[in-house]
């Protein structure tokens, strides 16, 4: 992407970004340039009435003058790429993200309880990402990006919703066939499915998993970083010239048959640091996403927000800030992340109405993968969190494959999880899944796969973990399930009267479809 790799190997992300202004304002001052936000134009949806149009400020990332864009007839594009994502409360709000090929005028949202009763239209925000030729393989490149928030939506309801722009109107008779769907989440406990997965990108296998997500009709699905693979280095480093911002519009078009009904949330991983386009590198990736903002740290770490679905809250991490494996973003929030986890575990697990914690995030706690293996950063700020506020299930991604481990408290096998077991985190410990196989290519084990119908048990393996002078061989006993293929995690939450036991059901899916894992989770209701 434009840093020497000598220099590279000694900067922060911060440090490249600087760098890389400075190279391109310098070759060319009109049209060096970096993320552009617009002011929001992110209207409140009032049931029954028509929504007014509230315009918010939104602070800009630090940028360069994109080159002007010229608009063409409205007429002649069609959005595409839709993305949905709760925003703070999930039963109230939720966010409607596309993309434009070209420049458009005046981004809207119609909605409405019926696909004829589109009545009611919403302001839409486009923020505009450039890439200049010479940033990686990218040659001069703006992307359109449009939003728009919608708040003070019914608990529970299904509405019908198109994005347009001048000259294109969804509610055209013959554009109907381009209207989506989404539902909010309940106002009272109730039974639902979500889903999750790791490490994406763009390929056929990507596509079959997809197919099968939206199978599932999952409530929401929880992305544990590495989105796109744009940058395929994923060192946070510059120098890899193989950095390609279009690998955006291939995925967002890819992932749209599921994220234009699903709620589709996201958390950062190592290769969605872009440093390009912020000193954190997450400018890019505030451009094409919209999360919750009740995060700890906006500026530095805007994949970190928490949200509640019934009886289930759910907590995205950052892991750049711990890890001592790729240490671009190590310590970018000076300690904040952990301090702020550690209220939302305290304020959840004291909720009366909330049974059950979910935090997910990209590098592993615990995982024998020969690539990555553990993080020791993850295991030193947030396994003892974990341990401590009886944290029901942790997801990961980073390792190109599907691993579950035993219960684990301690670092040790508090008690061993067979396919088909439960575990009780009130007392035993915490289950950790890795389902990074949702479309990259694979990684390996050190030990033979084994997982349901093809159970091979090992009673120690062969591992590493990163820690802060480097890699520390262990041999551990807690790698329960292992399978080196494609697949995802499917979870069914059944909450139960006050006293009697609510469950998590989980399930690990091939791109098969066949079931490859499954345990349940099982704590006593409030």
């Amino acid at each position: 992407m434009g840093v020497p790799q000598q220099l590279a190997e000694r900067m922060s992300m911060a440090e490249q970004h600087e760098y890389l202004r400075a190279k391109f304002s310098r070759r060319n001052v009109i049209r060096g340039g970096a993320v552009t936000l617009g002011a929001v134009a992110g209207g409140a949806f009032v049931p029954g009435a028509t929504a007014q149009a509230a315009t918010t400020a939104r602070t800009a990332l630090p940028t360069q003058t994109a080159p002007r864009t010229e608009t063409v007839d409205g007429a002649l594009v069609a959005p595409f790429g839709r993305h949905l994502a709760y925003g703070n409360d999930p039963r109230t709000e939720m966010t409607i993200s596309w993309q434009v090929p070209v420049a458009v005028q005046k981004p809207f949202v119609r909605i409405g309880a019926h696909p004829w009763d589109l009545s009611r239209k919403i302001d839409a925000e486009v923020r505009t990402l450039y890439t200049p030729a010479g940033v990686g393989a990218s040659g001069d490149h703006t992307q359109y990006y449009v939003h728009a928030k919608l708040t003070h939506l019914k608990p529970g309801k299904t509405y019908y919703y198109g994005v347009g722009h001048q000259g294109f109107d969804p509610a055209e008779p013959h554009l109907l066939g381009t209207l989506g769907t989404f539902t909010t989440a309940p106002a009272h406990k109730a039974p639902f499915t979500f889903t999750a997965f790791g490490d994406q990108g763009v390929s056929y296998h990507g596509l079959a998993n997809d197919s099968l997500l939206l199978g599932q009709n999952p409530a929401f699905h929880l992305h544990a970083g590495d989105i796109a693979y744009a940058d395929p280095s994923g060192s946070g480093k510059t120098a890899d010239t193989g950095f390609d911002s279009r690998v955006w519009d291939q995925f967002l078009a890819q992932t749209e048959s599921v994220a234009k009904s699903v709620p589709w949330m996201v958390s950062y991983g190592n290769h969605d640091m872009e440093a390009w386009y912020s000193p954190n590198g997450y400018g890019g990736e505030e451009a094409r996403f919209t999360l919750p903002d009740n995060g700890p740290d906006k500026k530095n770490l805007p994949g970190v927000y928490s949200f509640v679905h019934g009886n289930t809250a759910v907590i995205s991490l950052d892991p750049n800030d711990v890890s001592f494996e790729i240490p671009a973003n190590l310590g970018i929030s000076g300690g904040t992340q952990s301090k702020w986890f550690e209220a939302q575990l305290k304020k959840y697990r004291a909720a009366h109405d909330i049974d059950f914690i979910v935090v997910f995030f990209h590098h592993c706690a615990y995982c024998t993968s020969t690539a990555h293996a553990s993080e020791g950063g993850v295991r030193q700020e947030w396994v003892p969190l974990f341990e401590k506020y009886q944290v029901d299930l942790v997801i990961n991604g980073h390792n190109h494959q599907y691993e579950r481990t035993d219960v684990i408290k301690g670092n040790e096998v508090a008690k061993k999880l067979p396919i088909g077991g439960t575990a009780y985190p009130e007392t035993e410990g915490v289950v950790y899944v890795t389902a990074g196989a949702a479309g990259r290519s694979l990684y390996a084990f050190t030990a033979p796969d084994s997982y349901e119908g093809h159970e091979h048990e090992q009673e120690s393996v062969a591992s590493f973990v990163n820690l802060k002078d480097g890699k520390q061989n262990e041999t551990v006993a807690w790698s329960r399930v292992r399978y080196l293929n494609y697949s995802f995690l499917r979870v069914d939450v059944t909450p139960a009267p006050k006293g009697r036991y609510t469950t998590l059901k989980v399930q690990g899916i091939a791109e098969t479809g066949e079931r490859i894992d499954h345990f349940t989770v099982a704590r006593r209701a409030k």
